[in-house]
């Protein structure tokens, strides 16, 4: 969802909120909220709930609160209601991203005005699992669910010990729009390689100096998070509640650092914000022939740029091994169950509805235009046989289908994503701006987060 801007209404601050993402609580305070470091989420404490509870429970009238910024949920929820009447859904929207955590992270402190279930990004879910605030979905059943999703999404909501805490709901694999009369204009093939995409911004702006091949926004976090995940890199991994890895200046991180900030220092591609008024400008009068995006893109940019309908296709991202295409994901979002709800089994079971019921997930993709979690819709001849004219009458949909089963399931997220992401704006974002050092700009970023997690109580482990 929007944080990433993988759904909902396409407003320009919905992009902006990656950066002003989750907040984190120091370790100390974690634990606290954790009642001592009891997760909750052990295998031990993951006993079956008996089919006999669950449908008792669904049964006796009930009203669910559910936290969501999602609009016109009210039709998914309509189909809930209609199979089990008994449970009634109350949806509040407590706020896009950012300002739903923090009421959230509030009323969880203060022991009282917690909702039952909350829409929760895929990158915000470390931070509210190390403070024990979700519920391991595994003794109502979502086990059973971990087939009908795509394999990465299943990674991105479970934990270490297989804990299940919540359920993918749209996602946004990452690919490239570009602008076809411009490419067929000045002679330029679609990049399969990363190699081929500089040839190509070389060429562009060589025959074109008012022309850039792309933008990598320098205050865009989440686009670069998606770059390293397309690459391989995995720049945090936590082991427990007191130690992380952190390796965003690894060899990956460098390589990445030496191929954006060398293009950057080139000055063959544009590094303004995204998401303003000149953004979209620049988009509708051709200054950028290609938009590294995601799923989410199209319909985002068949809104936003009608004045170039038509002239715009889809591809994949260009690759670093071609031998072996791989991409990343920038957006989506999950329903969590928070674990201090008074109806675990009603709440566990409409998370679950909500996002695998084959009507309702279709609805996500009809009505609010999200990109698909489930492999039923990523194979729906209707879903991947839609042509949009803006596109040229291209399958779009067929083409993220495809980049989707090839985003790596093993990237993962640190618990304090608002400090990564505002430490990256301030030293690798800020190389990207000034078209300076960003190799250095990456020592910087290690360093400044590796400072911040160990005041926060961290061991941590560098790359």
């Amino acid at each position: 969802m929007p944080y990433f801007a993988s759904a909902s209404s396409p407003s320009p601050m919905s992009r902006r909120l990656f950066l002003s993402t989750t907040g984190a609580l120091s370790l100390g305070a974690a634990l606290t909220a954790c009642g001592g470091g009891d997760s909750g989420g052990s295998p031990a404490a993951a006993e079956p709930v008996a089919q006999a509870d669950i449908d008792k429970a669904m049964t006796t009238p009930t009203e669910l609160t559910f936290w969501t910024w999602v609009p016109n949920i009210a039709k998914e929820v309509a189909l809930f209601e209609k199979k089990y009447p008994a449970v009634k859904v109350k949806v509040v929207n407590a706020g896009q991203g950012t300002p739903e955590y923090t009421k959230l992270r509030t009323a969880l402190k203060a022991g009282s005005g917690a909702p039952d279930l909350v829409q929760i990004e895929y990158q915000a879910i470390p931070t509210f699992t190390i403070t024990g605030s979700l519920l391991d979905l595994r003794p109502y059943g979502a086990s059973a669910l971990k087939s009908t999703f795509v394999d990465w999404t299943w990674s991105q909501v479970s934990g270490p010990d297989g804990e299940i805490w919540a359920i993918p709901q749209d996602t946004g694999p990452m690919g490239m729009l570009y602008r076809k009369d411009i490419f067929d204009r000045h002679g330029i093939e679609v990049p399969g390689t990363w190699d081929e995409f500089a040839a190509a911004a070389r060429k562009l702006h060589k025959a074109d100096p008012d022309a850039y091949l792309t933008n990598l926004a320098a205050n865009q976090v989440a686009a670069w998070h998606g770059l390293l995940w397309q690459a391989g890199a995995k720049p945090y991994a936590t082991s427990g509640k007191s130690e992380i890895t952190i390796s965003v200046d690894d060899a990956v991180s460098r390589k990445l650092g030496a191929y954006w900030g060398g293009l950057a220092k080139e000055g063959v591609i544009g590094v303004e914000p995204d998401f303003t008024d000149s953004w979209y400008a620049a988009l509708n009068k051709g200054k950028y022939a290609t938009w590294i995006t995601a799923a989410w893109g199209p319909v985002f940019l068949s809104g936003s740029a009608k004045a170039t309908s038509g002239k715009w296709r889809a591809a994949p991202l260009p690759q670093w091994d071609a031998a072996k295409p791989s991409s990343g994901n920038w957006g989506g979002s999950t329903t969590a169950v928070i674990r201090s709800t008074k109806n675990p089994v009603a709440a566990a079971v409409f998370a679950q509805f909500l996002n695998s019921d084959p009507a309702s997930a279709k609805m996500f993709a009809t009505e609010q235009f999200f990109f698909p979690a489930t492999k039923a819709l990523l194979t729906d001849a209707a879903f991947v046989a839609d042509a949009p004219p803006f596109y040229g009458g291209q399958k779009v949909n067929q083409v993220f289908a495809d980049i989707s089963s090839t985003v790596n399931s093993s990237f993962q997220w640190p618990p304090f994503l608002d400090q990564a992401a505002t430490d990256w704006t301030e030293t690798v974002g800020k190389s990207l701006a000034d078209r300076t050092d960003t190799i250095r700009a990456l020592g910087s970023w290690q360093s400044r987060m590796t400072t911040y997690a160990k005041n926060q109580g961290f061991t941590v482990k560098g790359s």
